[in-house]
């Protein structure tokens, strides 16, 4: 009975304040895509951020935009921080951050052409033998390169 009641007041509201009051109560996340991305050589690719925290070396990717598909995503922040094409993608995980409230959605990929930075996001962008990361990758990095290798 009272949840009939208060559905009944929730309807009777206006449609404004619904919205207000939806947006108001329910958690705001960001939404990125990543790529554990190797070449022909079975390299590793990873790119040096700026602003990303510690060393800065990880993995590319970045936010998707509104509308945007996750993998069309990766294939842009391919295309615009490293000038890469994105030949193949299969998806591989999705993670979630408390801290930043965020949902990552991770591919394996393969990429064709000549990886150099054009953002000014991205100080370098190098090749990496697995066995031969670099210092200061995050943890959690490692581990989800460690187990895309091995599945």
């Amino acid at each position: 009975m009272l949840k009939k009641l208060m559905a009944a007041i929730w309807r009777r509201v206006p449609r404004s304040v619904r919205r207000w009051t939806m947006r108001l109560t329910h958690a705001r996340f960001a939404v990125t895509a990543a790529g554990i991305v190797t070449d022909d050589n079975n390299r590793l690719l990873l790119l040096k951020h700026v602003f990303r925290p510690g060393s800065g070396w990880g993995l590319p990717g970045g936010f998707i935009n509104a509308g945007e598909q996750p993998q069309a995503a990766l294939a842009r922040e391919l295309k615009e921080e490293a000038g890469l094409e994105l030949k193949s993608a299969q998806l591989f995980t999705t993670r979630v951050f408390k801290k930043p409230k965020q949902l990552e959605i991770v591919f394996v990929c393969k990429t064709a052409g000549d990886a150099r930075p054009l953002s000014i996001e991205v100080s370098r962008i190098q090749w990496f033998a697995f066995e031969d990361l670099p210092d200061g990758l995050p943890r959690d990095q490692q581990e989800l390169i460690r187990q895309a290798i091995h599945r």
